[in-house]
Formats: structure tokens, sequence, C-alpha cells
């Protein structure tokens, strides 16, 4: 709302500048400097309000994901791991975006939490297996917009944006949130941090 401020200020201040000078007779030569001066301002407010909607564009709006609310996890996994994967998973659905989280790792899904998808298995696609191969996380700001997205089918039909981090070499973690482009450079490294502690403890899984 505070970026339309100058705008709505500039553009009152000129109907105000001209409904003086409609009602005014006789005017005097201060008077006129002092409406050209008004007339200045308002159109220099007027100009950074426009700026304004330009630097400061609208934040994309936030979706409702379709899909049921749910937790699963893989019954084979040590109370230890289990009590990481409920950690990590409860973090990152608090305190970023992220609305769905999933979690693959040694050719199993483990992990499913947040608003589920219609498929209960991590299918590796394309992306998934480049994350896995080269060790570097891809964010798909605008779901959407990738022919890739159909390997994404255990995430809400309707994801915004995702990331797909790799948990070493044998499995990834996939974010799903309701709003693209809304996960921030410190968001991304809040999720590599949690990504390389929980690659550890899956790592001592035998």
């Amino acid at each position: 709302m505070i970026r339309y401020l100058p705008l709505v200020v500039g553009t009152l201040g000129g109907i105000g500048l001209l409904a003086n000078r409609m009602v005014t007779l006789n005017l005097t030569s201060s008077q006129s400097r002092a409406d050209a001066l008004g007339v200045l301002l308002s159109a220099v407010l007027i100009l950074v309000g426009l700026l304004w909607q330009q630097v400061q564009p609208k934040p994309p709006d936030a979706v409702t994901l379709v899909g049921e609310e749910g937790f699963e996890m893989a019954d084979s996994l040590t109370d230890a791991v289990k009590t990481e994967l409920a950690w990590s998973s409860h973090i990152l659905l608090t305190n970023t975006v992220t609305k769905t989280v999933v979690v693959y790792y040694d050719r199993q899904t483990i992990l499913r939490r947040g608003i589920l998808g219609k498929s209960d298995r991590v299918n590796i696609g394309a992306i998934a297996e480049r994350v896995m191969k080269t060790q570097k996380p891809v964010y798909l700001v605008k779901l959407e917009l990738y022919p890739g997205r159909v390997e994404f089918d255990y995430l809400p039909e309707n994801t915004q944006g995702a990331i797909v981090q790799p948990l070493g070499e044998k499995g990834v973690m996939v974010l799903g949130a309701n709003i693209p482009r809304s996960y921030t450079k410190q968001d991304e490294n809040w999720v590599a941090a949690i990504a390389d502690k929980l690659t550890y403890n899956l790592s001592q899984l035998k």
C-alpha cells in the first residue's frame, strides 16, 4: 500500500491546485509562483509513484495446493533417521515457503510430508538425475514453465515453485511451494545446510 502513496498524494495535490485556481478570481504574483511550485511537486510525486510500480512489482499471488495434508515415512528406517527426517521436514515447512517435502534415497521414497501429490512414489526423471550426478541443486522458480515438470507427479499438480536438492549421490530432497519465485537466497542456503545434515545421517544407514 505504501508504494501507492506518492501517486495518490501527487494526484490529490494536483487536483487541489486546479480547484484552487478555478475558484480564485484575482491571482497575485506570489500565488502564481506558489501554484507553479505546487504543480511541480505534484508532478514529481506522481513520477516517483509510477517509478515505484516498476521497481517494486506486485508479488505473485499464493495458490491453494491441490491435495490432502499428510505425513508418511518408510517403516524400514531407524528411529534416529526417522527423528532426523521429522525434524528437517518440520523446520522447512514452518520456516520457509515450503508446503510439501518429498525425500528419495537409495531407490526408495522415504518421506512425504505436507500437501501430498497423487503419486506416492518418486520416479527419478532427467532433472533429479542431473542433480544427483552434478551434486548441484536446481531451483525451478515457476514450475509450470518447465517441460520437465512432468517428472514431479508426486508433488501437488499446481505446485508453483520447486527446489531439487541433492542428498549425496543416492538421493534428492524435493521441496514444493505455493508461490512462484518465492525462495530467497537465504532460503536456498538454509535448505542446503539441512540437506547436508540429512545426507550425513542417511549415509550411516546399512
